[in-house]
């Protein structure tokens, strides 16, 4: 087994209940971290993470359909449509009906929504570059390899999708 050169020899290949809790908790607490700043941001605009994470997708991929942003964010069509009617009445959002098919919503950002997302984004940015620079470039390709290990089929093909289209 390789040795990772953490204290007592811990392998990669084997780890114990209490190692994997540390590892539980450090994603708990990074997790807040990670997500601190842009809630400070949103509470500013009476928006939630749901809010946020839809602005992401759309700002990722404009045009996106409303039945394929479902599918990214893994909520039902009701709750999806909460977010997006606040998002679209705050001005945020534009739907626009599909060329092909009539029946297809395409979300895009307005001005509003683009100001939003980079200030958000930029806040994650700068905590996340913090971070990779402290821990490295082997730690960086050790934990998006950790990241994708953990994400389910469905997932990972959403995001393998949005890593091909850069």
């Amino acid at each position: 087994m390789a040795d990772t050169g953490a204290p007592g020899g811990e392998t990669l290949l084997f780890l114990t209940d209490e190692q994997l809790r540390k590892g539980i908790e450090a994603m708990f607490f990074a997790y807040r971290g990670f997500t601190a700043d842009p809630d400070r941001i949103l509470d500013q605009h009476d928006y939630g993470r749901a809010h946020h994470r839809a602005i992401h997708f759309i700002n990722r991929e404009p045009g996106l359909t409303v039945t394929t942003l479902i599918s990214v964010l893994g909520v039902t069509k009701q709750s999806l449509n909460r977010v997006l009617r606040t998002l679209i009445d705050d001005g945020l959002v534009e739907s626009r009906v599909g060329r092909r098919d009539k029946r297809e919503r395409h979300l895009h950002l307005t001005e509003k929504g683009a100001v939003l997302e980079r200030e958000l984004s930029e806040a994650q940015r700068v905590r996340m570059r913090a971070a990779y620079r402290a821990a490295g470039p082997q730690a960086v390709a050790g934990f998006r390899q950790v990241l994708e290990a953990m994400m389910d089929p469905a997932m990972r093909r959403h995001y393998q999708m949005l890593k091909d289209a850069e």
